[in-house]
């Protein structure tokens, strides 16, 4: 029997590399001669980087960045320098969750930071970026990572534009003579599940904003700061696409991944998927555990445990998902591919003891799961 082994991470419990060896403990415990195949998995959100280290033996690098109010911070992103790949998480650098809810300021929030780790990426030699854009606390169009990476923008008296998205409504002109030449010859894929748009009540500022600590007046600075972004980009590129799909992810960070790095935007755990050889491995699989903190209805919207059952379906292998918590609503998943939801924890176990006990938790339902096969 082969069974492979594909969950996220359990926030706050283990990371998917970590579920990846409490299932193999499980199964191993019973059926001992099974293959098992472990592949860490993420949807390019938080632990994607874990995930992608941890299935192809790279890298961790830390480097000194710009948090989104320009204080000094410390992030983490993978190098595989076998592929010569980079792969970085937005929210390390610029994300919500490293500003205090009293300072938060989505106005002057910047991306700066995540143009620093595109730098050091690039000093390393890559050739190859995955971007996961989850988390951001900024809604800035990619502006602050772009002057990061050598990009100016000025007003009309030619001076430059302070940090974060408000201040792009005095925009007037943007250089990109002095954008690192390295960018030319490196292939940039987005991770990313938002298909946003920029602009519009559908878009960044609009939908995203408000999360990010925006009142309706802010909003509306920073859809007229953005709506001027466009103009200035297609002045400076001869094009600009703010209805592009994902342009409005992390408040605009897509769009100028898209349109100043020539980015391709994908779903994340498709993206994660192709990265780690998810495919590869599920070819003559029996089944497929997967799973991750949580489960529900909207597991299917793009998260790694539906993701990972589509691919599995397409194999002819049958999935259980397992997680800490399985809602009432997450029954639909079994109309849609998946075998059977396996919740770890007893209902009504306090969360600090079910995130001490998740991985031995894991463990024991792997084993009750392969004792019923």
């Amino acid at each position: 029997m082969k069974i492979v082994l594909a969950p996220d991470s359990f926030k706050e419990s283990m990371t998917a590399s970590q579920a990846v060896t409490a299932m193999r403990d499980g199964v191993r415990s019973v059926l001992p001669d099974a293959e098992c195949i472990g592949v860490p998995m993420a949807d390019g959100g938080e632990g994607t980087v874990d995930a992608v280290v941890d299935a192809l033996g790279g890298d961790r690098v830390t480097v000194e960045v710009s948090d989104p109010l320009g204080r000094p911070a410390h992030a983490t992103y993978g190098y595989v320098a076998a592929r010569r790949l980079a792969v970085i998480e937005m929210a390390s650098a610029s994300g919500l969750e490293m500003v205090a809810q009293a300072d938060r300021d989505v106005l002057r929030a910047s991306t700066f930071g995540v143009g620093q780790l595109i730098t050091s990426a690039l000093d390393h030699g890559a050739t190859e970026l995955l971007i996961g854009i989850g988390g951001s606390a900024t809604n800035d169009g990619g502006a602050g990572m772009l002057t990061a990476l050598g990009v100016s923008f000025t007003d009309a008296a030619g001076a430059v534009l302070p940090p974060g998205g408000a201040a792009l409504a005095r925009l007037q002109h943007i250089d990109v003579s002095g954008m690192d030449s390295r960018l030319a010859d490196i292939h940039i894929r987005i991770a990313s599940d938002v298909t946003a748009p920029l602009l519009g009540t559908g878009g960044a500022s609009a939908i995203f904003g408000p999360q990010k600590g925006a009142s309706p007046e802010d909003v509306e600075v920073l859809e007229a700061a953005l709506t001027r972004l466009v103009a200035a980009t297609d002045a400076a590129l001869g094009h600009a696409g703010p209805d592009r799909p994902g342009a409005g992810a992390a408040g605009g960070l897509g769009f100028g991944l898209m349109e100043f790095l020539a980015a391709e935007c994908v779903p994340g755990v498709e993206l994660v998927a192709q990265t780690v050889g998810l495919q590869r491995s599920l070819s003559g699989a029996d089944w497929v555990f997967t799973g991750e903190g949580s489960v529900d209805a909207q597991t299917m919207l793009g998260k790694t445990p539906f993701g990972v059952a589509q691919l599995a379906a397409g194999a002819g292998a049958q999935v259980v998902i397992f997680a800490g918590r399985v809602a009432a609503d997450a029954d639909v998943l079994l109309a849609n591919g998946v075998a059977k939801l396996v919740a770890i924890t007893e209902p009504g176990t306090p969360l600090d003891e079910a995130l001490r006990d998740g991985p031995a938790a894991l463990t024991r339902a792997a084993a009750a799961v392969c004792r019923a096969l």
